[in-house]
């Protein structure tokens, strides 16, 4: 069982949201809190996933992450917005968020998009714009994207792809054929020869690098 917590100001929406999870029969819904009471819940529960609303009336959602990447055993955090053009995303992809989902997002795809985020891998709404892409790579890490991934080996550059499709280390170690230990060793070898911190960034810099079809300067 993938055990998630959902943080949003409306209840509404926790509700909505807890429904459709709990449906899937294999995730299980631990608690559904306001931004105020994440932290508390999140370290009563120990989920393996948040998702997180990025705008929230009571705190702020990015303050949120923030405390949430600072547990001892923090959990996998995906923001949740309404709009795809969204400011704060930037930000939180660089505070550790693991992905974004938007809030409309068909109720069949939203239970995949956690159990990806629970297997490690990268989520990253369909919707999500070349705006926002572009402005986060080059505001941050992937300004210099080509020259970043002129640093990996053929196979890191394989495996970077696979990360940026959001396939999780178990996914990556079966279509390469290889252990799942020797597919960290790679990402672990990535992430630092792209001096990035999270799989997000380092699949943000394979798209900006044009490893991806349909993409590049």
């Amino acid at each position: 069982m993938v055990r998630v917590i959902v943080v949003d100001d409306e209840e509404l929406v926790r509700s909505g949201f807890r429904l459709i999870l709990q449906a899937a029969g294999d995730i299980e819904v631990v608690a559904t809190v306001t931004g105020a009471e994440a932290v508390k819940e999140v370290s009563l529960h120990a989920p393996d996933v948040v998702l997180l609303d990025i705008r929230m009336p009571d705190v702020d959602g990015l303050t949120v992450l923030r405390q949430l990447r600072g547990l001892r055993t923090p959990p996998v955090v995906a923001m949740l917005t309404t709009f795809d053009s969204d400011e704060y995303i930037a930000t939180a992809l660089r505070s550790g968020a693991a992905g974004f989902i938007l809030k409309d997002t068909a109720p069949e795809q939203l239970a995949q998009l956690v159990r990806t985020l629970a297997a490690g891998g990268v989520v990253l709404s369909p919707k999500v714009t070349r705006t926002v892409v572009d402005g986060y790579l080059d505001s941050g890490a992937g300004s210099a994207a080509a020259t970043q991934v002129g640093r990996l080996s053929e196979r890191e550059r394989a495996v970077l792809v696979l990360i940026a499709d959001g396939l999780s280390n178990t996914d990556i170690a079966g279509r390469i054929h290889v252990s799942v230990g020797t597919v960290k060793d790679h990402v672990s070898a990535i992430l630092t020869k792209l001096e990035v911190g999270s799989r997000v960034q380092a699949a943000l810099v394979a798209q900006r690098a044009g490893l991806l079809e349909g993409t590049g300067p």
